[in-house]
């Protein structure tokens, strides 16, 4: 399938007019109370909250490329204040009622983030809606009805997510054969690399220094070793999500999990008229290979998934550019899910990079032993955790106990992953199952999940 532009870091950038002028980098060796790697959502969002609680910080902000470059500036577009990890892994460290407040934590941050683009003047294409999740057989309908039953049973807003009929769901998106679709209310959909940039020149007003262009090669207590300087800094934070494999010693922390997203041109009115999708809702499926999707604010749609999940050795991509297969399985989904759209041309094709923990869960935390502190493992939930992330990280360097630092998420350390080949294998042979696991249940009547999909979920410990 051909396609317009193949990488140059995302649409997103093309939207607003192409790439960014670099800032300047380090100009050599500094000192400051606080040193942030990594000038995305978590470290913007930390700098941001840091310089509201103590504005006489000194706070400098370490980029290897610029602003918004990695999963910030390339994601979907989902602020979902989405719990989308297992439960179970949280239960030990918070019991019921940790998990019910970092679920509720999570939440908020939509209307937070909605909240601090009105207040910094942030123009986002930001559109308050709801997401949808399109069942296409009886395995994918009963693990909807399964998700409302949990949602319910946990009591965490109870009013936040139903479930509608195939009559229904059609009403919103025509999804031919859909059986039904899972709403959930209250998120949002964004223009990611307007949020990221518009962030940046908030926290930059507020007196945070950001660098780009700086590579960092070293990290320990105190000192952040750069290619253009040191920074010291007595309180220190990893905002380097998908890109932590990078940094030595941390080679096997999390893994850089590839995603992609293709965009169509803008669709006539006839065609939207045809094809339903009126409110913007954030769109997916519950397929185990799941598609993320929204309508753009000119009219596109991006359709995003899963392509080549991860590569031998960590390695990521060059500038966004994703592989050929990646673009036609992607276009595979966008036909599959509005068939209605053949024939369109594709404008833009990217992929990039999320950071996966070895039990597939968000943590965040400081040593305050070393003084050097961390977030990410978002696991594509990362445009609205970040937020909840940057709060906490901030109460956690000022040393304040909040209701943010007891969350059953703060100072998880799970298990690195392991070397090589095994966790190539590991990671394309759950992928390799899930696909299995979809075709035989879009072959069934069965209501019930495939067992290839649990053995792939056993498989990695997801």
């Amino acid at each position: 399938m051909d396609v317009t532009t193949n990488g140059q870091v995302s649409f997103w950038f093309s939207d607003i007019g192409g790439l960014p002028p670099r800032r300047a980098p380090l100009p050599g060796d500094l000192s400051v109370d606080v040193c942030i790697i990594g000038a995305g959502f978590t470290g913007l969002w930390s700098a941001y909250y840091l310089k509201q609680l103590a504005p006489a910080l000194s706070i400098a902000v370490i980029e290897k490329n610029f602003a918004g470059f990695g999963a910030s500036g390339r994601n979907g577009g989902w602020c979902s204040g989405e719990f989308g990890w297992s439960r179970k892994r949280y239960l030990a460290k918070g019991g019921r009622a940790g998990v019910i407040a970092f679920e509720r934590h999570l939440r908020g941050t939509v209307s937070e983030i909605l909240r601090i683009c009105a207040a910094e003047g942030i123009e986002a294409d930001q559109h308050e809606t709801d997401c949808l999740l399109y069942a296409r057989n009886p395995a994918q309908m009963q693990r909807l009805r399964d998700t409302l039953a949990e949602e319910r049973a946990w009591e965490i807003g109870p009013d936040r997510v139903d479930l509608l009929d195939a009559g229904a769901a059609a009403e919103r998106v025509r999804v031919p054969g859909a059986l039904g679709a899972l709403v959930t209310h209250g998120v949002a959909r964004v223009q990611p690399a307007k949020l990221v940039r518009g962030l940046a020149v908030a926290v930059e007003r507020l007196g945070v220094r950001i660098y780009e262009d700086t590579c960092v090669t070293g990290l320990a207590p105190g000192r952040v070793t750069t290619a253009r300087g040191t920074v010291r800094a007595p309180r220190i934070l990893r905002a380097t999500e998908g890109f932590t494999h990078g940094i030595a010693g941390q080679e096997r922390e999390w893994i850089p999990l590839n995603s992609a997203i293709v965009v169509t041109e803008p669709l006539p009115a006839a065609l939207w008229d045809e094809i339903g999708w009126a409110g913007a809702e954030l769109f997916g499926d519950a397929s185990h290979a799941y598609c993320y999707a929204q309508r753009t604010r000119e009219g596109r749609i991006a359709m995003g998934g899963r392509g080549v999940p991860y590569r031998f050795g960590s390695r990521i991509d060059q500038d966004g550019q994703t592989q050929p297969e990646t673009i036609i399985k992607l276009t595979e989904i966008l036909y599959r899910m509005l068939p209605q759209v053949r024939g369109l041309r594709l404008d833009h094709a990217w992929c990039g990079v999320l950071g996966v923990p070895r039990d597939w869960c968000a943590t965040v935390g400081l040593d305050p032993a070393t003084g050097i502190g961390w977030a990410g493992g978002y696991v594509g939930l990362g445009v609205s955790t970040s937020n909840l992330a940057g709060r906490t990280l901030a109460d956690l360097v000022l040393d304040r106990a909040t209701e943010r630092t007891v969350l059953p998420w703060v100072n998880r350390r799970p298990r690195r992953w392991e070397p090589e080949p095994l966790r190539w294998l590991g990671v394309h042979g759950m992928y390799r199952l899930y696909g299995l696991a979809d075709r035989q249940e879009a072959e069934s009547p069965s209501p019930q999940t495939a067992r290839l999909a649990t053995l792939a979920n056993r498989l990695t410990g997801r």
